[in-house]
């Protein structure tokens, strides 16, 4: 869909949508958004909402040589990045999201670990990652346990919602999560 943007009447029909994951096998960190917001789903795009602050921090943090586009995600994969998410479904807000539906997500995304053997995982959202995996009191960095064989590291959600982290904030955090994959 490029960079269409969605109408209202869009962003209400990708309510419960899917956005497909960016994966292949071998990659060297795959990037676990909390799930899909209206926009995302709507253009078929990760984090494709203009507010949501994960491409930029991409580039400021050094994982992309330029600003990618929401529409230009596939180039990640050339760099041994993927994108997947914790819960698949769209919704407004994650706020939305059960924590039963966090429990499956995390026994999916373990699977799909399994099966595509990244190095890294990146879950974008600590609140997120500590309900799904029972860590109550997980910290942002590098987790103690693996997932699937992969290193585990929890990420601030970019979402434009989260106004906990400021986009130098936001790049601060994924150098160091660079500069471990280096």
């Amino acid at each position: 869909m490029g960079d269409h943007k969605p109408s209202k009447q869009e962003l209400l029909a990708a309510a419960g949508k899917t956005v497909p994951d960016l994966i292949t096998r071998g990659l060297r960190l795959l990037f676990c958004g909390i799930n899909p917001g209206l926009y995302s789903a709507a253009t078929g795009h990760h984090f494709a909402r203009p507010g949501n602050r994960f491409w930029p921090t991409l580039f400021n943090a050094g994982f992309t040589d330029r600003l990618l586009a929401p529409s230009e995600e596939r180039e990640l994969l050339n760099r041994g990045y993927g994108i997947t998410n914790l819960v698949e479904r769209a919704t407004a807000s994650a706020s939305e999201l059960s924590n039963e539906e966090f429990l499956s997500g995390a026994r999916i995304l373990e699977k799909k670990i399994h099966h595509f053997k990244p190095k890294y995982v990146a879950i974008l959202g600590v609140g997120a990652y500590r309900i799904a995996f029972r860590h109550p009191k997980a910290v942002i960095g590098p987790q103690d346990e693996p997932l699937g064989g992969a290193l585990v590291w929890t990420l601030p959600s970019p979402s434009g919602l989260n106004a906990n982290y400021q986009l130098d904030d936001l790049a601060r955090l994924f150098i160091k999560l660079r500069e471990a994959l280096a």
